[in-house]
């Protein structure tokens, strides 16, 4: 940032670039996306957006910081919730939380998770994993039986991750194949069925064991 706003107003100025440069971004794409643009929409001029911005890159990593924030400010407030509720109905609870914001404000934040690897929104990734991380191993200690589970981290990376993805995906598709609802659905019953299978195992192992013994 080419100077970090300090009084109030500066603050408010930065605030509407950035929020013009959703708006811009998802309009025009990253690569259409122009300071006049965003100047425009924010009622700046572009001599402005230049006191507290280099160039438009700048902007999306500011940006992508933001997605990533509000991101994690959705995750919080639902992690006591979550960690109380069986496997499937927390995946489904979350995915639907998930799509929801994804689809405010016009669907801003949709328009701009399609463009993430362009936006360089990965760079910004690692406190939105920790918050995951996080949600993972409260839910770990409310159901002790799931410590059962192998390769915990792995997977529970995978299916974050997948998820994630396929409901940008599903999201972003004019016409899907299959509703939200059923994709959601699918999602919890992967992961549901992972786990008890998992469980299982653990069981059966431990069993084999004592009866070893």
């Amino acid at each position: 940032m080419a100077r970090k706003p300090r009084q109030q107003r500066a603050k408010a100025t930065v605030n509407a670039i950035i929020e013009a440069s959703f708006i811009a971004m998802a309009e025009h794409g990253p690569a259409a996306t122009t300071t006049r643009q965003i100047a425009d929409i924010a009622g700046v001029g572009v001599g402005s957006l230049y006191e507290y911005f280099d160039n438009k890159e700048q902007i999306f990593q500011v940006m992508g910081e933001r997605f990533v924030a509000d991101t994690i400010a959705l995750i919080h407030p639902l992690i006591p919730t979550l960690v109380r509720k069986p496997m499937k109905d927390a995946v489904r609870e979350l995915l639907q939380h998930f799509r929801d914001f994804l689809q405010e404000d016009d669907e801003r934040y949709l328009k701009c998770a399609r463009h993430a690897m362009t936006l360089g929104f990965e760079e910004h990734m690692e406190p939105l994993q920790k918050a995951l991380s996080e949600l993972v191993t409260q839910y770990l200690m409310h159901h002790p039986e799931t410590l059962k589970i192998r390769n915990i981290p792995t997977m529970s990376y995978i299916m974050i991750n997948g998820g994630i993805f396929a409901v940008v995906r599903h999201l972003s598709d004019p016409a899907p194949p299959i509703s939200f609802d059923e994709l959601v659905e699918g999602l919890a019953t992967m992961v549901g069925h992972y786990t008890e299978q998992e469980m299982a195992l653990a069981e059966a192992s431990a069993s084999d064991g004592q009866q070893g013994g």
